[in-house]
């Protein structure tokens, strides 16, 4: 945020309680104004608090006494004393300074209404019932690339997911992609399936996704701006980089414990088969990784693929796309719930408990809800649990897990 020019501690103590007050509502329309947020004035606590603050003396001050008025040194604390002032106040202020929720949903594209001219119905799969990839993040909760490596201890596996060392973790806007390429299978499979009952003998899905990059964004609903063909080459780096590590635990008879392990790519290998005159990516080519195939194509037993709302991609927040898979796979069609520290733990978030906690409440409190769930934050026997309902369901089951 750009520096805050402040009035002395002098200069403020000269001002009454009603200029104090116009002062430093001014300066918490500024900071508004520099987040970008619709002002929404201080209340009298939050005045009396800044108030209080600006007025309050730094280790500067205390030190000035020690000094003559003429000595250079005592100037030099002077000017450090306002400076630290000024940090300080500012924050305060900023702290002070209630922010609208940050919208859940952003409005489709312009063009959005060709959408279901050409794009299948949207799956997401988790694959294999041990993999659960929807129980979990597989991607970072940032909007930029993310860094490190997320791990996740659950009951029966330790789940690892990591970056490439130069570009980063997938980000859950990336993973969109992913969902781009499985709903293109599943539908190529769907047909496979219904010719091969016809006596057709069709061959089948291939092994390689080939779209138009265009037809990536419009399928994510994203606008088609340069940027976001330049997100999309971006966005494939991190994708076939980041791969994912399972250690899944089982008991055989004899109640030993043993370990199998499986590491694969969020996507296999891709080329980029043409550019535009413009430079940008146009023709795109996928290797769709053995998980997605194996288990969308040649499952054993039926494909664990599920339908999710198109407007998932609308999204804006990426924990709230993390909820979003979670309660569509735990809750499905009836609710679910989750204890705070096991939502914390799923998620992979770096943040700290009590603003993870603070980041799922401006979720629940927010004007939008997400699509097809309503969420609530309920007392449990230990900690907050939330409460994830199907809109459609009228059931009072409970089938999620991890509850306090």
């Amino acid at each position: 945020m750009a520096k805050l020019h402040l009035k002395t501690r002098e200069e403020f103590a000269q001002l009454s309680l009603h200029e104090k007050n116009e002062y430093l509502q001014g300066i918490a329309q500024q900071v508004a104004h520099l987040r970008g947020d619709e002002f929404t004035p201080l209340s009298k606590d939050g005045l009396s608090r800044v108030r209080r603050f600006y007025s309050r003396r730094s280790f500067a001050d205390l030190k000035l006494a020690d000094f003559g008025e003429e000595e250079p040194l005592r100037k030099s604390l002077t000017v450090l004393a306002e400076a630290i002032r000024a940090e300080e106040v500012a924050k305060i202020v900023e702290h002070e300074v209630v922010r609208p929720p940050r919208a859940l949903v952003r409005p489709p594209p312009i063009d959005d209404a060709q959408l279901a001219f050409f794009v299948p119905t949207v799956h997401d799969a988790p694959i294999k019932d041990d993999m659960n990839l929807m129980d979990i993040a597989p991607f970072a909760l940032s909007k930029t690339t993310g860094e490190g490596v997320i791990r996740y201890e659950l009951k029966d596996s330790v789940i690892t997911i990591e970056g490439g060392a130069e570009v980063g973790l997938a980000t859950a806007y990336d993973y969109d992609i992913v969902i781009n390429m499985i709903s293109h299978l599943a539908e190529q499979t769907r047909q496979y399936r219904i010719d091969d009952s016809k006596g057709l003998r069709p061959s089948l899905p291939p092994r390689t996704y080939r779209p138009a990059a265009s037809e990536i964004l419009k399928f994510c609903r994203r606008e088609l701006g340069g940027k976001q063909y330049e997100d999309l080459e971006r966005a494939l780096d991190r994708l076939q980089a980041t791969r994912i590590k399972i250690t899944n635990l089982s008991s055989d008879k004899a109640k030993t414990r043993r370990r199998e392990t499986e590491a694969f790519p969020l996507i296999g290998r891709y080329k980029v088969m043409s550019r535009t005159s413009a430079d940008r990516i146009d023709q795109v080519e996928i290797d769709i990784p053995d998980w997605v195939y194996e288990g969308v194509v040649k499952p054993d037993g039926k494909p664990s693929i599920l339908t999710l709302n198109p407007d998932y991609f609308l999204i804006t927040r990426p924990i709230a796309k993390f909820l979003y898979r979670l309660a569509r796979k735990a809750a499905g069609q009836t609710e679910a719930r989750y204890g705070m520290t096991e939502l914390h733990k799923r998620s992979g978030s770096k943040l700290p408990k009590h603003k993870f906690r603070q980041a799922i409440k401006e979720i629940v409190d927010a004007a939008v809800p997400l699509p097809d769930y309503d969420l609530s934050i309920i007392e449990g026997e230990r900690e907050p649990v939330l409460r994830m309902v199907n809109r459609s369901s009228d059931k009072s089951t409970v089938h999620g897990s991890g509850a306090a």
